[in-house]
């Protein structure tokens, strides 16, 4: 890596059309990704997802065929599969308490704290409480960007993909999984994608940003 801003970094990536399939991501970089998603700050602490690294080039080639056919899910070396919890539970509630009282100590506050959060969170239907955990997800996928961007991995997020079928291939939700993201890791093809030597465009900061 060279001594690039943050903002350097933000300026090289772009949503890789055309990745090398001769190009592997090294491990180093792959964890270094991981680590940052798992620092990810989420509502309450929860972390309400799972990461799924998919390097399997024949299960790789099965999620591309639910995922419209997108090719960088085959050319990249690595798939990231963001899972959300498909709801919210006491065990689950319990498990971020107990956690949290293994590393810090009990601490009155905390547990007051996550009785609360299960007394609000478990009524709520099923649907209301993956959309919240999904959301939690979507965090953690723009740290995810940022994090490969950094190490100068390029990454192409997706929503475009069959959920149902990539949890059937992965088997998510015999573990209370659901996918919503997924996000290939690998290097660009600089002869073969057509957006490489594009401008990067984005909204103004007048237009983007209103100041009170």
């Amino acid at each position: 890596m060279t001594n690039k801003s943050l903002l350097d970094h933000l300026n090289w990536r772009y949503a890789t059309k055309k990745m090398d399939p001769a190009k592997a991501v090294p491990q180093e970089k792959v964890d270094a990704i991981i680590e940052a998603i798992r620092m990810t700050p989420t509502s309450s602490g929860t972390q309400p997802f799972e990461l799924i690294v998919v390097s399997d080039p024949d299960v790789r080639a099965k999620i591309s065929e639910v995922a419209w056919g997108q090719q960088q899910i085959n050319d990249g070396s690595h798939l990231l599969v963001f899972a959300a919890w498909d709801n919210y539970t006491a065990d689950r509630i319990d498990a971020v308490t107990n956690q949290l009282n293994d590393e810090r100590g009990e601490i009155p506050m905390a547990k007051e704290y996550y009785d609360n959060l299960k007394a609000n969170y478990l009524p709520r239907p099923a649907e209301v409480n993956y959309a919240h955990a999904a959301r939690q997800a979507y965090i953690a996928l723009g740290v995810a960007l940022v994090a490969a961007a950094e190490q100068e991995v390029d990454s192409t997020p997706m929503e475009g993909f069959e959920p149902e079928k990539v949890d059937e291939i992965l088997g998510l939700k015999e573990r209370g999984l659901r996918s919503v993201l997924l996000l290939p890791l690998g290097y660009r093809d600089n002869e073969g994608d057509w957006l490489l030597p594009m401008k990067k465009v984005r909204k103004s900061r007048e237009t983007l940003v209103s100041q009170v």
